[in-house]
């Protein structure tokens, strides 16, 4: 993990360069600007093995536009906690929540202090969101967070997003524990967004990308279909089911599904009843 550190009290963000994490390495994928030499570094040696990864990410990025928007105009949902969020770049969370409700609130939480450095100056004058440095490994203190608290109702349902962040929590700290806290801490009517890179069994690239990936970043669990459902345990998955991320709920036809670029990255939507 990164030994970036955010000085508790103070606006204060040190920052080493010398160190990848996971929101600057996406960051490279989706071609942004906020990152260092050795996130590129980390990003370059994954797309030669992948070459499809810049195409996954915006995958990802473009259901994470879908789900929040349906979710704000179809669900009502009102408060969105983006775990793992990454930078807050164009379109993302707050923005997509906010032009359906501008009362909608999101809150956005990485380990990565850069994260919460970008965010101050991107959101200064947006009252209903929120940055927050704080570590998903330990959801309690997640949840206890005053600036979670004084943004996010915890009586009121919630999307609690996983969207790219479980593949970055090795199995050793427990993902499936992580994700059951959190759907203990939320009341019914709450919903689950969860993404992950998935193992293809006709592919060998997706284990020596998760090698690749665990050596350079330390982390980049590369995990099956089954053990991606198993997150959603005690949820009901909402329709298509667990798919791959183009194929949740399109706004265009996909005319072509038998591609990495498509099959490698899953995931899913569900609500707590």
């Amino acid at each position: 993990m990164s030994s970036d550190s955010a000085q508790p009290g103070s606006d204060v963000v040190i920052l080493d360069d010398g160190v990848p994490t996971a929101a600057r390495v996406y960051d490279v994928m989706l071609n942004g600007k906020d990152n260092y030499a050795i996130d590129r570094q980390v990003a370059e040696a994954s797309i030669e093995v992948m070459p499809e990864l810049k195409e996954i990410a915006l995958h990802n990025r473009a259901m994470l536009h879908r789900v929040v928007r349906q979710l704000a105009a179809d669900e009502g949902i009102t408060q969105f906690l983006d775990l793992g969020s990454g930078l807050p770049t164009v379109r993302n969370t707050h923005e997509v929540a906010q032009e359906v409700n501008p009362d909608a609130k999101v809150v956005y939480v990485d380990i990565d202090p850069i994260v919460l450095a970008h965010g101050r100056a991107l959101l200064q004058d947006n009252a209903n969101t929120k940055v927050v440095t704080a570590d998903i490994r330990k959801p309690e203190e997640v949840i206890a967070h005053p600036d979670v608290r004084e943004m996010i109702d915890f009586s009121k349902p919630v999307c609690v997003m996983l969207c790219g962040i479980l593949h970055h929590i090795l199995d050793e700290e427990d993902p499936n524990g992580i994700v059951a806290k959190l759907r203990d801490a939320v009341p019914s009517g709450s919903y689950f967004f969860i993404t992950n890179f998935t193992r293809l069994s006709d592919s060998s690239e997706s284990e020596e990308l998760e090698r690749v990936l665990l050596s350079q970043l330390g982390t980049g669990r590369v995990r099956t279909p089954g053990e991606l459902e198993g997150f959603f345990d005690g949820l009901e998955i909402l329709l298509p089911g667990i798919v791959p991320l183009a194929l949740w709920r399109p706004d265009e036809v996909v005319t072509d599904a038998t591609t990495i670029g498509v099959r490698f990255m899953t995931g899913g939507v569900a609500i707590k009843r």
